[in-house]
């Protein structure tokens, strides 16, 4: 079961990715999100779309139905640290978009317009914070620790507990 840190992270962003703000995730939700984050970023809307979809369907066939509440979203977030592989594959196909300058590496800009493709809106990050060696920007094993971090974990001091910025208490 989900602590409450846990839910609070995910509230955060289940309302980012409820697009059509009517309080369940749908297929739609999740088409216009990878739209939302191409037209900002200019970047590949397939392989961002083709990203989405498989976590739709894993949301879809853990809640099965076709609305997929903040609890079905609990529920697969429950056994991401007994298997992780699906987060750091998103991860990688994720740094792979975020990196748009493609220098490996993604800098504080490309994280800020992440967060924004993201949340539909501009989010407050504490990228120092997120950058685990004080580089000034982020490696692809960097990313893929935040993310795992964010989706799997329960350590509110984790610096990847605010991947897309400060958690509120659920």
């Amino acid at each position: 079961m989900a602590s409450e840190f846990q839910r609070s992270k995910v509230v955060l962003v289940f309302g980012a990715m409820d697009v059509t703000e009517d309080g369940y995730l749908t297929e739609e939700d999740f088409r216009l999100l990878a739209r939302r984050w191409s037209a900002l970023r200019g970047s590949d809307e397939k392989l961002l779309t083709t990203v989405m979809l498989g976590w739709w369907e894993t949301l879809q066939q853990a809640a099965g139905s076709d609305r997929v509440t903040l609890d079905d979203v609990l529920s697969v977030v429950d056994v991401l640290p007994h298997n992780i592989e699906p987060v750091l594959g998103t991860a990688d196909a994720m740094f792979g978009v975020v990196d748009s300058d493609n220098d490996d590496f993604v800098s504080e800009d490309e994280y800020r317009v992440m967060i924004e493709a993201w949340l539909g809106h501009e989010g407050t990050t504490d990228f120092a914070v997120l950058d685990l060696d004080g580089d000034g920007r982020l490696s692809r094993a960097e990313f893929a620790t935040l993310w795992a971090e964010f989706w799997a974990g329960d350590d509110a001091d984790a610096p990847g507990s605010y991947v897309f910025g400060p958690v509120q208490a659920a």
